[in-house]
This record gives structure tokens, sequence and C-alpha cells, in this order.
């Protein structure tokens, strides 16, 4: 299973062996609602091995859709699903994302990935990480103003006090009683006297640092998200003075999840701190665009935009989210072709607009009809 970030992109552009194997589908995250998602998931597999077969010999379809098979006959995998599912399949390359937004089915096999449900998804402005720390341990969330999810830390971040500082932790931390394992609620207890006590501050002291590193290096540098501190209040202070992440906000949730009656409860104290960042974000955009048009460099045009993506002049491109514009652009002159499609989101002129200017080292933000300054359902900001 992986987290979809900007470091992904790369690979999926540029590695893909063809053919690429996109696959996406709704999915429930309860039962019996669920029951029905792996079925639906080897309808699509079968749409994809159709396609196959149009172009290649048996020999070599068995080895691209294997990996899709062994997934159906997965029921862990199955019981834990989330709103959506993207997979993206070739030689030598197979990818897994849980996702927290329902996506349409689709199934499609081309010479490069289909990643536009992806780009919607984590180009979104909604989104947002939560470290939830004690002295002991810590836990990742990650989320939006609908959904909050545990992930799974990075590969090179310490999940707890003895794997992160190992030998060097001090003889006299032997001696406090973890509260509640991983992320419990209730206060250390010491045993002993001031010295201990110091030691054991030094021990939290060092954890903290340690993990504010790997998270910036393994999540927050990949992902761009804003990251929100939970933990108890008299951790705050501590961990944002020492804090080098510059993703990290200066608002905390005063509680640790593990406290808290539900995730539920938990998204929504998150949400409560995000959401008037996001309006403020969203609003920027908006005044920074107004006065881009004013100046000559804005447009709302897609076949204005598309040309000067192309030559690498769109700094910042708003899209609407949920419209689609049937359409493609010619990537070699930039110019905007009209498509009559059964299947709108394989040739989608907004996301081909957000593909292109990311490509170009541009930034595209997904942003909520309600809050778009065009109708057109694009909205650039050009660098010149």
């Amino acid at each position: 299973m992986h987290t979809f970030g900007k470091n992904d992109l790369p690979a999926i552009w540029d590695k893909c062996e063809p053919p690429c194997l996109s696959l996406y589908q709704p999915t429930h995250r309860g039962h019996p609602e669920n029951k029905q998602d792996r079925i639906r998931f080897k309808n699509l597999v079968k749409e994809l091995e159709q396609s196959l077969q149009q172009r290649l010999p048996d020999d070599d379809i068995r080895p691209l859709l294997e990996p899709f098979w062994a997934l159906a006959a997965d029921p862990v995998f199955w019981n834990h699903t989330f709103d959506g599912l993207a997979i993206l399949g070739a030689k030598g390359f197979f990818r897994v994302y849980n996702l927290q937004r329902p996506t349409p089915e689709l199934a499609v096999v081309a010479d490069s990935f289909h990643i536009k449900p992806l780009l919607r998804i984590q180009q979104s402005a909604d989104r947002f990480q939560i470290l939830a720390v004690n002295r002991h341990a810590i836990r990742l969330f990650e989320g939006n103003r609908d959904a909050l999810d545990e992930i799974e830390p990075a590969q090179g971040v310490p999940r707890t006090l003895t794997q992160a500082l190992g030998e060097e932790l001090t003889e006299q931390h032997q001696t406090v009683a973890s509260y509640g394992g991983v992320g419990g609620g209730k206060p250390a207890m010491y045993h002993g006297h001031g010295s201990k006590e110091s030691e054991v501050d030094s021990d939290a002291l060092r954890f903290f640092r340690v993990v504010d590193q790997a998270i910036l290096e393994h999540h927050s540098r990949t992902s761009g998200l804003p990251l929100i501190l939970a933990s108890l209040p008299e951790h705050h202070h501590m961990f944002h003075e020492l804090s080098r992440n510059p993703f990290l906000i200066p608002e905390s949730i005063d509680i640790h999840p593990d406290a808290l009656p539900s995730v539920e409860e938990f998204r929504k104290r998150a949400w409560r701190l995000v959401e008037p960042r996001y309006l403020a974000l969203l609003a920027d955009l908006v005044e920074k665009f107004g006065k881009a048009w004013s100046e000559g460099l804005g447009s709302d045009d897609p076949p204005r935009i598309a040309k000067a993506g192309l030559e690498g002049r769109v700094g910042t491109l708003l899209i609407e989210a949920d419209r689609v514009l049937p359409g493609r652009i010619n990537a070699a002159t930039g110019d905007v072709e009209q498509d009559d499609v059964s299947h709108p989101q394989v040739d989608d002129l907004l996301d081909d607009l957000g593909e292109l200017v990311l490509k170009k080292g541009g930034h595209v933000v997904i942003v909520p009809a309600e809050r778009m300054p065009t109708k057109t359902g694009a909205a650039a900001i050009f660098r010149y």
C-alpha cells in the first residue's frame, strides 16, 4: 500500500514500460457494503485482460495481471479499504493506493498511466497530516475535510522511543512506566528523584528531535501537506521549540487521539484548525488571479492556458473540482482537440491542463466550485 505524493509523479510519468494498466473504483469502509468491492474489482481486471488480449499473447499478459489477481485473492486487503482505490501496473511496476475520496470506475490499458483521478486528490487544497506523539511513541494520520485515516510511517521513521534512540537510551528511562503503549493518554509515572526525571526529559527531547527530522524528510517534504501536532499540552512547547519542519503549523491539538472516543472526533478537531488556513489560501489565490488578470498575466481560457502551459509560462493553475471538459491537448503543439468520448474521465481537458502544468514545474490547486473565480473551470496565473 502506498500514499500518493508529489515524488511519485516522475516514476508514474516517465518509468512506465507500455502497456500501462490503470484501474480505479469506488470502495467502502464497512460491511456489508464492502462485499461488492472485490466483485467489481475482478470485473475491472477482466476488462484489462480483454484489452490486453487485443495486443499481446497470453504469455505476456500473465505477468502483468498476476499482481492484480493476487490482490483480488487477499481478504485482509478488502476488509480494510477506504473510499476509493487506484492501482497502476506495468512490467516490474505495481502500485496500490487507498483513496480517501471515491473515484469513478475505470480500467485503461495505454502507453502511459491514467493518473487524473490521483492528481485531483493529490492537488486538493484541504488535505493535511497529523503527528500524534507522546514520550514513547508516535502515530501518523492523513485526512481532509471529510475523512481521516491512520497511515503507516515511512521506513526510516522511528515509531517508538526505543527505535529512535536505541543504545543511546538512558538507563534511568527504564524506570519509567509507559502510559498505555503506543499513544497512551495518561501521564508518565516516574520512580526516583529529580535526576532521573531530568534524564527522562532528555530522552523525550532527543526522541522528539529524531521524529521531527524523520517526518520532515520522509513525509512533509514529499507530501507538502500542513502538519498538525497532537499531544498533551505539556509537550507542545517542547516539540515546537525544537522542530525544524516548515510544514508544522503553530496550532496544535491538545489531546492525544487515544483519549478521544473516535477518529471522527479527532478529524473534527483537526479540521477546525485547518479550515481557516484552507479558506485563507483559496482567498489569497483568488486575489492573486484577479491581480494577474488585470495585468494581462491571467486567463480563464483553456486553449490559451494550454499554449502557455506548453511554454512553461503557467505558474499557478486553479481547476474546479468535479468539473469535466471533454477534450485533450496535443502534446506537440498545445492545440486543444475536441473529443466526443463515452468516458469523459479518460479525456478531460482540465486534468490534461493540470498534468501539463505540473510537468513544467507549475503549481496546481483543485478548488471547489463555489470558490472558483471563473466560470470555465480553469484560472491560470502566468509567470510572464
